[in-house]
């Protein structure tokens, strides 16, 4: 499979838009439930907590973009400790497209983009 081919089966999708079919499989992977969005109509077919920032890099982050590549660097090294959790996401994206749905305003800042690209240099 071509490495543009792989990148579309991972996509970055914000809690609070609808989901789509071409999702594929929908892993949240915040600690918290989003605000608000009810658990019928997010689609979330697995929840992967284990893979979310800790609280504690999650509240030192703050989603200040000054902040961004040290948090990229912290919560890389996070994921490492994970690593079952992180092969159990890599099968499901083997299986087929995976959708890392995430709650931050920010498309740009947020966990979701760093996994994404350890999925993706790591496959």
């Amino acid at each position: 499979m071509s490495e543009k081919n792989f990148s579309d089966r991972v996509k970055l999708k914000r809690a609070y838009e609808s989901p789509v079919a071409d999702d594929g499989t929908r892993v949240l992977i915040d600690r918290l439930w989003p605000r608000g969005v009810k658990k019928t109509e997010a689609a979330i077919d697995y929840w992967m907590k284990e893979l979310a920032p800790s609280t504690e890099l999650r509240k030192w982050f703050g989603h200040d973009p000054a902040r961004w590549e040290e948090f990229r660097r912290r919560y890389a090294a996070e994921i490492r400790e994970h690593r079952d959790e992180l092969d159990r996401l890599r099968d499901l994206n083997r299986a087929g497209p995976v959708t890392l749905v995430y709650s931050a305003h920010d498309e740009a800042h947020n966990d979701a983009v760093v996994l994404r690209e350890i999925l993706l240099r790591h496959r």
